[in-house]
């Protein structure tokens, strides 16, 4: 299915050069806009290009969203709130996602967040509201230009997920080794209601630190949150997830984490304040080279007898059984090792429609062979 009403980026008005189009397109953007119901771009600062191809959902900048709607000021800080947590107010930009109730975005949404100038701090605030028994799927590609040299990114997330609302959310990175990120994010989800978050960071990064948080508000809603790892080299990952049941739901924390070198840090926290819970948090690593770490930090929380909390944890290495067993079929033992982590990293804990699956394994395809 094809968006007819869509037409590609006008390179003129984005300022961007042949590498940093390819930079951009590595985050899981759609240059054409083809497979894409809506797109918003910013770089650095500024906001070029904000549109949506469907009457089902409004996407504009969030500074834009705030004057043009006056309840959306409500929003702002509203989910931070529920979990202590104070938010710097000197953000620029960042984008407004809002799909009204009842209504289906058949292709999914997507935003990216560019650095291209060096010693750029970008400092966004999203906030993406799922109305009443609504649906999408929302892709954000961060990423950053070779220029970027010492870039700093903080982003703020904020999204609400109403009464039987569906989002599925994911988020891939595709920054510079010098490159510091900050994703900051919390989720309310109210009766009913699903959340999937997905996080994907192959490329070199300098440091991520990222601990976003779901809190169940209403009964029977369910978060489930993803994450595929790579850590290169002098890269240091600090990535996991947190839910917390005000009510009886589900949830679940899946990591994939691999180390060519760097440091994982893969967390998963669930507290359960509620009865009738149950969930489950699962990291499984492979460390590929004798400084790679991988460190696995499960926690589970409650005060109730009647949860069914669990977690599981398993790190290794590739055995060189596997590798001679594929050499003796042909392949090298560069192509070998790329076969067995394109397998361990399986995409299908994603929950992805088929459109964005794809472009994930022409990304895995190229950074495996480049990485190994």
């Amino acid at each position: 299915m094809k968006n007819a009403g869509s037409a590609p980026f006008v390179d003129k008005r984005l300022n961007v050069s042949a590498s940093d189009k390819d930079k951009i397109i590595s985050a899981g953007i759609d240059w054409s806009q083809e497979q894409r119901s809506g797109s918003f771009f910013q770089q650095g600062a500024d906001v070029l290009f904000s549109q949506s191809f469907t009457k089902e959902a409004e996407i504009l900048s969030t500074d834009r969203a705030l004057e043009k709607f006056p309840e959306v000021r409500k929003y702002k800080g509203r989910a931070f709130s529920l979990i202590s947590k104070s938010i710097p107010g000197d953000t620029q930009g960042g984008y407004f996602i809002r799909v009204r109730k009842g209504r289906t975005v058949e292709l999914p949404i997507q935003a990216c967040l560019f650095i291209k100038s060096k010693k750029t701090r970008q400092r966004v605030h999203n906030i993406i509201i799922v109305e009443e028994g609504a649906r999408v799927y929302i892709i954000t590609g961060c990423a950053s230009a070779e220029s970027a040299d010492k870039s700093f990114h903080l982003g703020l997330s904020e999204f609400f997920v109403e009464k039987g609302g569906y989002l599925n959310f994911t988020m891939i990175h595709s920054w510079k080794d010098d490159t510091v990120a900050r994703p900051v994010s919390a989720a309310v989800l109210e009766e009913g209601a699903s959340f999937v978050s997905n996080y994907i960071c192959l490329k070199p990064v300098r440091e991520i630190k990222m601990y976003p948080v779901a809190v169940i508000q209403g009964r029977g809603a369910r978060a489930s949150f993803n994450s595929l790892l790579m850590a290169h080299p002098g890269s240091v990952q600090d990535v996991g997830a947190r839910v917390i049941f005000r009510r009886a739901g589900r949830a679940e924390i899946i990591s994939r984490a691999v180390s060519l070198g760097g440091r994982i840090i893969a967390r998963g926290h669930l507290k359960a304040e509620a009865e009738k819970v149950r969930a489950h948090l699962e990291c499984r690593g492979l460390v590929l080279a004798k400084k790679g770490v991988i460190h696995a930090v499960p926690e589970l929380e409650t005060e109730f007898q009647n949860v069914d909390l669990s977690h599981e944890a398993a790190i290794g290495k590739i055995s060189r059984e596997e590798i001679e067993y594929l050499c003796s079929r042909g392949l090298s033992q560069q192509q070998a090792q790329s076969v067995i982590i394109r397998g361990f990293m399986d995409i299908e804990i994603l929950s992805l429609p088929e459109i964005i699956k794809q472009q994930i394994r022409d990304l895995e395809n190229t950074n495996f062979q480049g990485s190994l």
